[in-house]
């Protein structure tokens, strides 16, 4: 995939989702990663550097960022590299970010749930969502950070406190649409490339709802298998987890995910239309106050959210199942903040 990359003439980078563009004159963006030295942080920084949609990439940790941005730099692609490490140095990483990017915070260990995470991850996303409202009020913050079903309605609510407007943020579910895609391709025999899950909801257990019916192409299951890959998919994040047996979760393909995202969002902020990405954002589709569901990407972020379409019965049930708890996690989020 990265063969010979950026050499001048043309380049594309994780497949149809940052397109081919020339080298010679770029429609590129300054992205900020949140957290660039972390197991997320590094492979998600490496996929943005190969990018011709970035132009600067502003890299943030409280250790080791230096040196990150050092060995990036090296890397023969014109995006510039500037590594930026403690809170001293937080609001000059940010200056200028049209995109941010946050995948900080600590990983899940075996037998942790995405909510055990939350005193520690909870902390570190509003500090740094408070600085974002403060030095780049514009630009469209991903937050990746665990757990998203929470982490978002913070970041919104700090937006709120501060008075900047909290439609530019999104939390990246992707990697759940990844997941789907290639379990759905290996099952039927397909070319995972090609394939198209939608998955709404939350990013956490039963809140992660993927649609089978509104695949494209279209594929069937029986209804045992329906849900073994429902909760597999709902499951994956565990299944990596146990499978590193304790040396951390799922960070390449997180880093994949949360490129994708980032460069579907460059790309609809360059003009590019029907640029499409599920992400969970605040929303009146369903009764929780955030929800992911396909969206429209455009010029400003979001621009059209295209809500659940047809659902299966099987997948209604899915969204009765999942409401409860997405409704806890968004109260849980709003009221950290409320308490600050």
């Amino acid at each position: 995939m990265f063969s010979r990359i950026l050499r001048p003439q043309t380049v594309t980078v994780l497949g149809q989702y940052a397109k081919t563009f020339s080298t010679t004159n770029p429609v590129t963006k300054k992205v900020g990663v949140m957290g660039a030295s972390g197991g997320i942080g590094q492979p998600l920084s490496l996929l943005l550097k190969n990018s011709p949609l970035v132009t600067q990439l502003s890299l943030y940790d409280i250790v080791h960022t230096p040196g990150v941005a050092a060995d990036l730099s090296h890397i023969e692609s014109p995006a510039k590299v500037v590594g930026y490490v403690g809170p001293d140095q937080l609001a000059d990483s940010l200056k200028g970010c049209e995109v941010v990017v946050i995948p900080a915070g600590v990983p899940r260990k075996p037998g942790m749930t995405r909510d055990d995470l939350f005193n520690t991850n909870a902390s570190i996303v509003a500090n740094l969502v408070k600085a974002c409202a403060e030095n780049c009020p514009k630009a469209m913050i991903c937050i990746i950070s665990n757990p998203v079903n929470s982490t978002v309605p913070i970041a919104a609510e700090v937006y709120k406190k501060a008075g900047v407007d909290a439609s530019r943020i999104f939390g990246v579910t992707t990697l759940d649409i990844v997941r789907a895609n290639t379990f759905v391709a290996e099952l039927k025999g397909l070319d995972p490339t090609t394939v198209n899950v939608p998955v709404i909801g939350g990013h956490a257990g039963v809140t992660i709802i993927p649609l089978i019916s509104q695949a494209t192409p279209a594929v069937e299951f029986p209804e045992d298998q329906l849900k073994a890959l429902t909760e597999r998919i709902q499951d994956a994040g565990t299944e990596v987890v146990k499978a590193k047996a304790g040396a951390g979760s799922a960070t390449l393909s997180m880093a994949y995910a949360g490129a994708r995202f980032a460069f579907s969002m460059i790309r609809a902020m360059n003009g590019e239309a029907g640029v499409v990405e599920c992400a969970y954002v605040r929303s009146n589709v369903t009764e929780a106050t955030y929800f992911s569901t396909p969206l429209v990407l455009g010029p400003n972020g979001l621009e059209k959210n295209l809500g659940l379409g047809k659902l299966s019965p099987f997948e209604g049930k899915l969204i009765e199942a999942a409401l409860p708890e997405l409704k806890g996690s968004i109260k849980k989020g709003e009221s950290f903040v409320a308490n600050m």
